[in-house]
């Protein structure tokens, strides 16, 4: 399929209770920005950036993340990923994340905005030990498009694969094709327009975490959807479907919150750019 478009690799580890990097190395239309520390948990956290500005067509672009033990990360991005029209190959993101022992990963990447015509497929392939703490989530949005559709892209496909101690624990596979799938139809978007999914695995969830999680987010009066299920291991998926990007980061907010507040009595900080 030819070379990367960009290249971003990132080993992180804990020295002396702060998270540094270990190895950076980047080329092309992938960076990454130097280090913040938005508190005194030395808990690093890094943006991504697209210098380019979007995905266009053929664009490849690789990521390596690995966190060595009792390494603490915080990865997000600088902005939403635009994908543009694709009209000969699909855009596409590969990421593979290796999370030692009592490693803590938080990836909150902004929103994924597919414009009319686009096609993008995104692999994630990470490794972790039991020990090990993830939050993952992402959101999809439909671009605008001249005549006003609101799915005018051609296809969207996320692949998550987890595996914890060498064993797969978690396979999810999201594809939508608009133009032989009805999305506002029944079993698909259901009249919704934005969807978002979250993945949470650490050794402290349970069915009465689950419970008080659902009570939780059951509260809000805005209008959407969402399904929480325990996973294989320790762990849960959330999926959300809404009319707006702002609700469903509202709703991951209030997880992220009551995880940081639970787990490490701390107030999550803010990582939107707006």
């Amino acid at each position: 399929m030819g070379e990367w478009t960009g290249v971003l690799h990132l080993n992180a580890e804990n020295r002396q209770g702060k998270t540094v990097a270990k190895n950076v190395y980047f080329q092309g239309a992938f960076k990454v920005m130097r280090p913040i520390y938005h508190d005194n948990s030395g808990r690093a956290c890094y943006y991504l950036l697209n210098p380019g500005g979007g995905y266009l067509d053929g664009d490849r672009y690789q990521m390596k993340i690995c966190l060595e033990e009792n390494a603490q990360l915080t990865l997000t991005t600088q902005g939403a990923t635009k994908v543009y029209k694709t009209p000969r190959q699909y855009a596409y993101q590969e990421s593979e994340i290796c999370l030692h022992a009592g490693s803590y990963l938080e990836y909150f990447p902004d929103p994924l905005i597919a414009y009319q015509n686009a096609h993008y497929k995104q692999k994630n392939v990470i490794q972790m030990d039991r020990s090990a703490t993830l939050l993952y989530s992402d959101i999809i949005t439909p671009g605008w498009s001249p005549e006003g559709e609101r799915f005018s892209y051609k296809t969207v496909q996320v692949l998550n694969e987890i595996y914890m101690d060498g064993e797969l624990v978690v396979y999810d596979h999201l594809k939508l094709k608009p133009a032989i799938q009805n999305l506002e139809g029944l079993g698909f978007m259901e009249g919704y327009s934005h969807l978002g999914s979250m993945i949470v695995i650490d050794e402290k969830i349970n069915n009465a975490f689950l419970d008080e999680l659902y009570c939780l987010l059951d509260q809000n009066t805005f209008e959407y959807r969402f399904g929480l299920s325990l996973l294989s291991v320790p762990g849960f998926t959330v999926r959300v479907f809404a009319h707006s990007t702002q609700d469903i980061e509202r709703i991951f907010s209030q997880i992220h919150c009551k995880i940081s507040h639970e787990w490490y009595q701390m107030k999550p900080n803010s990582l939107r750019k707006y």
